[in-house]
C-alpha cells in the first residue's frame, strides 16, 4: 500500500518526524509548512492519491483508506514521536489516523481548520457549489488577495484544478465533507492535540472548530485572527509560532 503513495522528504533524517497533510487544494497549500518545520524536523509531504495527477487505486476511496495508508508508511519506515499536521481535508485524515494508531507512534496532532464531523447547528459550507470568487470570499480573510480569475490561467493547471477536486469528492463523499461516525471515537484519542482555526473562515466556521476540539480528550483550541480557512498562508508569524509551541510541548524526545 505505501509503495502507491507519492512522497516528499526533507529535512535531517535524525530529526522528529513531521507528516503534513494537505487539503482539497493540494500539496502546494501545505508547502511552507512543510518547508517551516524542515528546518528541524524530518518532514515528510505526501501527495494523497489522486491529486496533482497521481494515481489513485480502487483501494481509495475513503479517508479512513488514506488513514489506512499513512499509518502503514509510520509503521513501514519504524518512526515514532510523530507529530501530524493536518489542514481541512489533511485535518480530517490526521483525526482519522489518530483513532487508528493503536501503537502510540503519534505524539501530537494540529489541526488546521479541519473538516470530518458533523456538528449541530454549524453545517460545512458546500465547497463544490462554489465558484472561484465564492472560493475566496468563503475561505480567505483577504478574498482579494487570494482570488484567482480562472481566466488567467492555462488549461495545464486549469485540468488539475478540477481532477483535485474530483479526487476531493471521491474522499470527501461529496458536499457534506464528513463521517458521522468520527466525532463519536474521537473521545478515545488521548494524543495531545492542538485545533487551529482562522477566525475568518466560512468553510468551516470558528465555532465548528471549537466544537471539533471539544471532541478529543486532550485537546486545546486556538484562533488566529485576520485568516480563514489556510491560516498559514494567510497569517504564517502567528500559526508557525502556535505549531511551534505544540511541538515543542509534545516532543518525547
Amino acid at each position: 500500500m505505501t509503495s502507491e503513495l507519492t512522497l516528499t522528504e526533507s529535512g535531517p533524517a535524525t530529526g522528529r518526524p513531521v507528516l503534513v497533510l494537505h487539503g482539497g487544494g493540494g500539496p502546494a497549500t501545505v508547502t511552507p509548512i512543510a518547508e517551516h518545520f524542515s528546518t528541524t524536523a524530518h518532514t515528510l509531504l505526501p501527495t494523497h492519491p489522486g491529486w496533482n495527477g497521481t494515481p489513485r487505486s480502487d483501494r481509495f476511496t475513503t479517508v479512513a483508506d488514506l488513514a489506512a495508508a499513512y499509518l502503514h508508511l509510520l509503521r513501514d519506515r519504524h518512526l515514532s514521536d510523530v507529530l501530524v499536521i493536518g489542514s481541512s481535508l489533511g485535518g480530517w485524515i490526521a483525526a482519522e489516523l489518530a483513532t487508528a494508531d493503536t501503537e502510540g507512534l503519534i505524539s501530537g496532532i494540529a489541526l488546521l481548520n479541519s473538516a470530518g464531523i458533523e456538528v449541530d447547528g454549524e453545517p460545512i459550507r458546500d465547497f463544490f457549489s462554489l465558484d472561484a470568487r465564492g472560493v475566496a470570499e468563503y475561505a480567505f480573510h483577504d478574498s482579494e488577495r487570494f482570488y484567482i480569475d480562472p481566466a488567467t490561467l492555462p488549461a495545464e493547471r486549469l485540468a488539475v484544478m478540477q481532477a483535485n477536486m474530483a479526487a476531493l469528492r471521491v474522499f470527501s463523499g461529496g458536499p457534506a465533507m464528513s463521517d458521522p461516525a468520527l466525532r463519536p471515537r474521537l473521545a478515545a484519542v488521548t494524543v495531545p492535540t492542538l485545533a487551529v482555526w482562522g477566525e475568518s473562515d466560512r468553510i468551516v466556521t470558528p465555532a465548528y472548530g471549537k466544537e471539533y476540539a471539544a471532541s478529543f480528550a486532550n485537546a486545546r483550541f486556538e484562533v488566529v485572527a485576520e485568516a480563514g480557512h489556510l491560516p498559514h498562508l494567510e497569517q504564517p508569524s502567528r500559526t508557525f509560532a502556535l505549531l511551534d509551541a505544540f511541538a515543542a510541548e509534545t516532543g518525547r524526545n
